[in-house]
């Protein structure tokens, strides 16, 4: 790959005819055209999402006369540039310039419209140190991955649209990575992350490629439709919604896709399910409510996903200084299911540190989890009783 280095080229070229578009995924456009702001592999603007600092630090930053970093391009051919590094930079430049956000200084808040002329020209006039890259795709794309953008390392999924760009990213990305589509809103009562990081995208592709991202979108790359991945999202989306009617914070980021096509052939009442959610929401002993819906969908049978709140330490010995105390007078074993046994262990008494508690009646049966529903079993029986 060859670089060139260029010293001349100022804001205001930069700015001349520049676009943002809000629906992320559209474009960015400047130098008069010539220059693509957001090509296909870019990530998508963030420096507005932390309130705007970011954006606002660049601005400064030039007012100061502090370098805000070596910015790069791609030359497509002899008229056309693309971004290469630089495009959060660049958009927070031609954002201000286009009055899209305000500055704060000894006058108050200010936008470039309304700042004083020296301050407005010494922005425009500031020259920028920009290498112009010239080599083959899968060279541009290597020397993308392996470039820190103004500190904030791609994610794993902006590093897969960059390797797998063209038309089905492009369409995906529109669909998922778009924080004006009104959908996002239901979507993000099952999914966690930003819309603008490609956490959303990412979960969609998750889903259909059953974990195998990497190769779905190669072969998936120069397609011209998305239907399949729209189709099996929405698929995800419209059963968790049907069969859990309550929408609860701990449904986020849960394993949807997964869970879907373990369960979704199941038969379900979703009055019922809302009831049972309730009940197990309500129940002091349930420790992990992410286990609940899951808990629900594999019949109420592994309560292992609830995390059921365990005896204490205090209750524990209280129940085996008890167990002893009778055992040694009937001389029988201080486990319950050994005294009915027929082997060497039925008159066996038991160390402390060879026993585990047990509800006597199951938790999932009623049972609580409190000092007259404990008892102390040994660990061979206690593992052998289960949850009946």
């Amino acid at each position: 790959m060859e670089t060139t280095l260029k010293t001349n080229i100022a804001v205001k070229e930069i700015c001349e005819g520049f676009v943002y578009n809000e629906l992320e995924g559209k474009g960015l456009f400047g130098l008069s055209g010539t220059l693509t702001i957001q090509p296909e592999y870019q990530r998508n603007y963030i420096y507005a999402s932390d309130g705007g600092k970011r954006e606002i630090a660049v601005i400064d930053s030039i007012l100061k006369g502090y370098p805000i970093g070596l910015i790069y391009f791609n030359k497509v051919n002899d008229k056309n540039f693309e971004v290469l590094d630089g495009q959060q930079r660049i958009t927070s430049i031609g954002r201000f310039v286009t009055d899209k956000f305000a500055i704060k200084d000894e006058n108050g808040m200010q936008y470039f419209g309304t700042m004083a002329e020296d301050k407005k020209a010494k922005i425009l006039e500031t020259k920028l140190l920009i290498y112009e890259c010239e080599g083959t795709e899968s060279q541009i794309k290597e020397w993308f991955k392996t470039i820190n953008i103004a500190g904030v390392p791609l994610k794993p999924q902006e590093l897969l649209n960059a390797i797998y760009s063209g038309p089905f990213v492009t369409l995906a990305k529109e669909e998922f990575s778009n924080s004006q589509n009104a959908n996002t809103q239901k979507w993000s009562a099952y999914i966690t992350g930003a819309v603008n990081r490609q956490d959303f995208l990412e979960r969609a592709l998750d889903w259909v490629s059953k974990g195998d991202i990497d190769n779905y979108m190669s072969r998936h790359r120069k397609d011209t439709s998305i239907t399949e991945l729209k189709n099996y999202f929405n698929s995800v989306i419209d059963w968790v919604s049907s069969v859990f009617i309550d929408v609860e914070s701990e449904m986020r980021g849960l394993e949807w896709g997964r869970m879907y096509e373990e369960y979704h052939k199941n038969a379900y009442d979703p009055k019922k399910v809302s009831e049972e959610v309730h009940k197990l929401y309500s129940d002091p002993y349930v420790k992990n409510r992410k286990g609940v819906f899951e808990f629900i969908l594999g019949g109420s049978t592994d309560t292992k996903l609830l995390n059921i709140r365990v005896f204490d330490e205090a209750t524990k010995k209280s129940v085996y200084a008890k167990q002893i105390e009778v055992a040694k007078k009937k001389n029988k074993s201080n486990c319950s299911h050994c005294t009915i046994g027929h082997d060497s262990n039925k008159e066996k008494i038991w160390g402390f540190s060879d026993m585990d508690a047990d509800h006597v009646t199951a938790w999932s049966k009623g049972g609580a989890t409190n000092i007259k529903n404990c008892e102390m079993l040994c660990k061979t029986h206690n593992r052998a009783k289960g949850n009946r």
